[in-house]
């Protein structure tokens, strides 16, 4: 036998005022007119037109039944357990040997790049102020929090007041510009500068000292003194209760500014654009964490936590925390079945149901208690 198209509504036309006419035997009808053969033969029934028939059927039927077939199948699904199909080792493959192995395509991060710079430059930010994006409450839910750990604050500010290096750094700054005074006055001063640099050397070779040297390190012992005040006064002024409100003061005179305020912050130009710097920074970090036996032991464990919480939840329930529920379902096989009414109607579909309808009345068993017509 070979594949033969779908019946016109003429073949549909045919089967059906010839069906009447095919009977089923009773115990009271006579052997000879009850055989398959010749209601069959009357009929003028093929084989090729049977499947054809059957595979028209099978498409009107699926296509009036997808949605509810859909629900169904939902619902089924749904209420069988996690752990019945999906395993702990399934998640962990999943996520490692597609998700993490496989740098992220080009073509995503260009996706990545323009939608950021669509967002962050839409004309829409212009109206719309910070306090949109932070509310008030936050700000101060997150002050108080900062404000409340005191001892990563002192070590903060012992960090940026009184360290060695800002020591350094202040006697340096003070030194260069106390020296640079010194000899642009003394170059002005004629007569009385040169006694005066005259006085200097002869001072450093009474001392065997040099002044410079002994100026720095005046100016570094009372500065490290300085700074160890400054940092005390810095602890002992930044209360929990005076960092909590030094932020949201700071909050209250940006947060009604536009969003669009933070472009000022941004380079936009073609050669040199913040976002692509961005993204790039995020993906060279995403590239060296993926593969990393750090990531892949937190991936480990929270999967494992996951499962853990879950794996005895029917499939509904989990659906569930992510809002899909029957309604959901519902909409989206709405929204899907016309793929499904092209897809039974496509050709590959068709030829995959007679194919199949082919080989079941091939069966030997069936094929020999069936005889068609040969026209």
């Amino acid at each position: 036998m070979t594949s033969k198209p779908m019946q016109t509504s003429k073949d549909n036309q045919t089967l059906n005022t010839q069906a009447p006419d095919t009977q089923m035997p009773t115990p009271h009808t006579d052997a000879a007119t009850a055989h398959p053969s010749a209601s069959l033969s009357a009929a003028s029934l093929t084989m090729d037109s049977l499947i054809d028939a059957q595979v028209a059927f099978m498409q009107q039927w699926l296509q009036q039944q997808a949605e509810p077939m859909a629900l169904e199948a939902w619902q089924w699904l749904g209420a069988q357990p996690l752990h019945r199909y999906v395993s702990a080792d399934d998640l962990q493959h999943l996520i490692n040997d597609w998700l993490l192995s496989q740098p992220m395509s080009d073509v995503m991060r260009k996706d990545i790049r323009d939608i950021l710079h669509t967002i962050i430059y839409h004309p829409v930010n212009d109206n719309v102020p910070l306090s949109e994006l932070v509310d008030d409450t936050q700000v101060e839910t997150l002050a108080n929090y900062v404000g409340s750990h005191d001892e990563q604050r002192n070590a903060l500010i012992h960090t940026l007041v009184g360290n060695e290096t800002f020591a350094d750094l202040l006697t340096q700054t003070l030194y260069h510009a106390i020296n640079d005074f010194m000899e642009t006055t003394l170059d002005k001063a004629g007569g009385v500068g040169k006694l005066m640099k005259l006085g200097r050397s002869s001072f450093e070779k009474a001392t065997n000292r040099n002044l410079d040297e002994k100026l720095q390190t005046y100016l570094h012992r009372n500065i490290k003194d300085l700074t160890r005040r400054a940092e005390a006064n810095a602890q002992a002024h930044l209360s929990n209760e005076e960092v909590a409100r030094l932020l949201i003061t700071g909050w209250g005179r940006i947060k009604d500014q536009p969003i669009s305020q933070l472009q000022t912050y941004l380079n936009d130009e073609p050669d040199h654009s913040s976002i692509d710097h961005i993204e790039a920074s995020i993906q060279q970090s995403y590239n060296r964490l993926r593969l990393s036996p750090y990531l892949r032991s937190l991936v480990s464990a929270s999967v494992d936590t996951w499962y853990a919480n879950h794996q005895l939840d029917t499939i509904a329930s989990v659906a569930a925390s992510l809002y899909i529920d029957e309604e959901a379902m519902t909409q989206l096989s709405s929204a899907l079945l016309p793929v499904v009414h092209d897809a039974l109607e496509s050709t590959w579909l068709t030829t995959h149901i007679y194919n199949m309808l082919q080989a079941f009345y091939a069966q030997p068993n069936i094929k020999d208690g069936f005889v068609f017509s040969k026209d």
